[in-house]
Parts: structure tokens; sequence; C-alpha cells
């Protein structure tokens, strides 16, 4: 009975490790493709958050223009997770655009949080994102390592 019970947790863990590299590059690829594209649209009901992260930042930027180049800049970090050998460029550009999107929590405090460790909706958007570094870090650890 334990061997075969071995054999069948053998083969799920096999399923899993198949598939959890392509799922993973699948779903950063949608999260970013899709919020990238409903900023370009200018639908994103992240507009005003990124907006006033921009003007204490970047104040002499154009909102416009930045939704626009960010929305772009979130779509190419998108697609290069589904491409094969640009896993390093995609989480170089992941780690920059996570370094910014975590900003909010320490520069626009009103904004992301209600209280002591009580974070607001938008709080908590920002915070989900330990889980997109979590899949890049995943992801990373499948790597070859570069040959000299």
């Amino acid at each position: 009975m334990m061997k075969e019970l071995g054999k069948t947790d053998y083969k799920i863990i096999h399923f899993f490790k198949s598939y959890s590299g392509p799922l993973a590059r699948a779903a950063i690829f949608i999260v970013f493709f899709w919020f990238g594209a409903i900023k370009i649209f200018a639908v994103s009901p992240a507009s005003p958050l990124v907006e006033a992260l921009l003007h204490k930042t970047l104040p002499f930027i154009s909102f416009g223009t930045f939704i626009v180049l960010f929305g772009i800049f979130e779509m190419i970090i998108g697609v290069l997770f589904l491409i094969p050998k640009a896993e390093r460029a995609a989480i170089l550009f992941l780690a920059i655009h996570m370094v910014t999107t975590i900003m909010p929590l320490f520069l626009l405090r009103s904004i992301a949080w209600q209280g002591f460790m009580i974070p607001t909706l938008e709080g908590q958007y920002i915070i989900k994102n330990l889980i997109i570094i979590a899949l890049a870090f995943g992801i990373a650890a499948q790597l070859h390592p570069m040959k000299k």
C-alpha cells in the first residue's frame, strides 16, 4: 500500500513540476499584460494611486504620458515571461517594477493604510505582489546558469 502511495505521490509531484514553470509564466503574463493594457486605455482602477505616487516622486512628468509608458512597460514584462531565454530581462524589469509599486506603502501611507498593519484595498493590492515576487523566484530557480 505504501509503495503504491509513493508511486502516486511521485506522479503528482512530477505533474506539478512539469506544469509549475509554464503556469507561473502564463499567470505573470496575464496579470501584467492585462493590467498594463487597462492603463493604456485609461480604465485602470489603479490610476489614482499611480498618479498620486507620480506627483510625489516625479512631478515633472505628465500623468497622461507616464501612465501609457507604465502600461507598456507592464505589458513588456508580461510578454518577456513568455519568451524562452528572456527570463533574466523579465525578472530584472519585474524587480524594477516591484520597487516602484511598493513605494506607496511608505510614501502614500494615507492611501495604503487605514491603521497600523491594516492595509486599505490599495495596500492589499500592493502587498499581494509578494506572490508575484515568489513566482518570479520560482522561475529564476529553474534557470540554467549562463555559460562563461
